[in-house]
């Protein structure tokens, strides 16, 4: 099966995953559940976010569902943005978004 390079650079590999699992505590980084996964995009596959360490988050299903379609979204992702940048400073669009001339 084709997938494109974009396709590509939006999947999570297993070590990004591994790593994020173990970052994260092995739970849901917004409720603390440990029925969690390392799957969630801050910039989402959409907008081209990257399956990079800072880009994505470990999250229980209830909350990746309110992170991807509720009213929460935008306090959500300012939370997990913070959380995020205070492992690893100021994230730059650069850093996790798709760039065609990748």
């Amino acid at each position: 099966m084709y997938k494109s390079k974009r396709s590509k650079a939006t999947d999570i590999p297993k070590s990004i995953k591994d790593t994020v699992w173990e970052r994260d505590g092995r739970m849901c980084i917004f409720c603390g559940s440990p029925f969690a996964f390392p799957e969630a995009h801050i910039c989402s596959r959409a907008q081209g976010g990257l399956g990079v360490e800072k880009n994505i988050i470990t999250v229980c299903r209830k909350c990746h569902n309110l992170l991807d379609q509720s009213s929460k979204r935008e306090k959500m992702l300012g939370i997990a943005k913070r959380y995020l940048e205070r492992i690893y400073g100021n994230i730059s669009e650069d850093e996790v978004k798709y760039a065609k001339s990748k």
